[in-house]
C-alpha cells in the first residue's frame, strides 16, 4: 500500500530524513517514533507531496512526484495543527471541505454520527472541545473512505483526558482494514493503537519492530513525570534525593526516573510528607527527551 525507497530530505545543510525505506501493507498499523526533530512529520510530509525529496514514494502504486493527485486521492490526512474557520458551523465545515474533495453529500449526519460527533451539527467550531475538534478534523479526513489515514502528533495538543477519549475512539477504527500511519512519541498511543513500530533517530530509521516488542524494551526503565506545584517542587526534590532516586525539575514539575517495579516508590515517599502530586504522566526514554526539549517551547 506504502512503498518508501531511499528517500532524504534535506533543509540547507540539515539531513531531515536520511535515505529511509519502509513498505506498509494494506491494513497495516505503523507508528513512527521518536523525539522532536526525529524526521517523523518530515517524512509524513514527503510522503503528501508537500515537500521535495530524493528517492521514490508510491501510495497504492501511484508515484507521489509523478502522480500526486491520485496518490493524495487515496489518503486522509489529520494534521498535528488544525486550522478551522471557528465561525463555521460543524456540518458547514463538512460540507466545505466535502466541496473542495469533489465529494457531494445530501446529509452530513452519516459522516457525523461515524466520528461521535452527531447531534452537534449546528454549533460553531469555537464551542468544540479540542477532542471533539479533532474528531471533526478526523470526519473530514474520512471523507470519501480513502483507504490510508496518515496522522501526524494528533493528540500533542490534548490535555490528559482528551488525549485518552481520542486514543479510544481511534483504537474503535483500527483493525477494519484501513491503513494507518501515525507519527508518535507517546507509549500509550502506540500500545493502542500500532500493529508496527518505526523508530526514528536524527532522520533515519533505525529499526522495525512488533508493538509487542518494542513496549518489552520499553518496560524496564521508565521516568515519572509529577506535575506539582512550584513552591512544593524543592521539598519534594529533597525527599526523593534522601530515598535514593535522582529527581530533577523541568518547567511544570519534577522527573524522577525508576524502574518498572519502582513505580510506587516515589508517590510513597511524597505522601508521607504530605507533598501532594496534582497529576502524573509515566514517560519513556524518547517522551523524556520531548518533554525536556520542548520546555518553554511554544510549538
Amino acid at each position: 500500500m506504502i512503498e518508501i525507497t531511499n528517500v532524504s530530505k534535506r533543509f540547507g545543510r540539515s539531513l531531515a530524513v536520511d535515505d529511509a525505506t519502509l513498505e506498509i501493507q494494506a491494513g497495516d498499523s505503523v507508528a513512527l517514533w521518536g523525539v522532536n526533530g526525529a524526521g517523523k512529520s518530515t517524512l509524513i510530509r514527503c510522503m503528501l507531496g508537500l515537500l521535495s525529496f530524493r528517492g521514490t514514494i508510491r501510495i497504492d502504486g501511484h508515484d507521489v512526484r509523478k502522480r500526486g493527485k491520485r496518490a493524495r486521492m487515496c489518503v486522509g490526512y489529520v494534521p498535528q495543527e488544525i486550522g478551522f474557520y471557528d465561525d463555521l458551523g460543524v456540518a458547514e465545515a463538512v460540507r466545505y471541505f466535502g466541496k473542495l474533495k469533489g465529494i457531494r453529500m445530501r446529509s452530513t449526519e452519516g459522516v457525523l454520527e461515524r466520528v461521535g460527533l452527531l447531534g452537534h451539527e449546528s454549533k460553531r467550531i469555537r464551542e468544540l472541545s479540542g477532542g471533539m475538534k479533532q474528531r471533526l478534523a478526523l470526519a473530514i479526513a474520512l471523507l470519501g473512505d480513502p483507504p490510508v489515514l496518515i496522522m501526524d502528533e494528533v493528540t500533542a495538543s490534548l490535555d490528559v483526558a482528551g488525549r485518552q477519549e481520542f486514543i479510544s475512539f481511534l483504537s474503535e477504527l483500527s483493525g477494519r482494514g484501513r491503513t494507518m500511519l501515525f507519527a508518535s512519541h507517546r507509549s500509550d498511543e502506540i500500545a493502542n493503537l500500532a500493529g508496527r513500530v518505526v523508530v526514528m533517530e536524527r532522520g533515519r530509521i533505525k529499526s522495525v519492530q512488533s508493538a509487542d516488542a518494542f513496549a518489552e524494551g520499553l518496560d524496564s526503565h521508565v521516568t515519572l513525570h509529577l506535575l506539582i506545584a512550584a513552591s512544593a517542587r524543592g521539598e519534594a526534590i529533597a525527599v526523593l534525593n534522601r530515598g535514593g532516586y535522582s529527581p530533577t525539575m523541568n518547567g511544570v514539575g519534577v522527573l524522577v526516573p525508576v524502574t518498572a517495579r519502582q513505580k510506587g516508590g516515589p508517590f510513597a515517599l511524597l505522601n508521607k510528607a504530605q507533598i501532594a502530586i496534582d497529576d502524573f504522566h509515566v514517560l519513556t526514554r524518547h517522551d523524556v527527551g520531548h518533554v525536556r526539549g520542548t520546555e518553554g517551547s511554544t510549538a
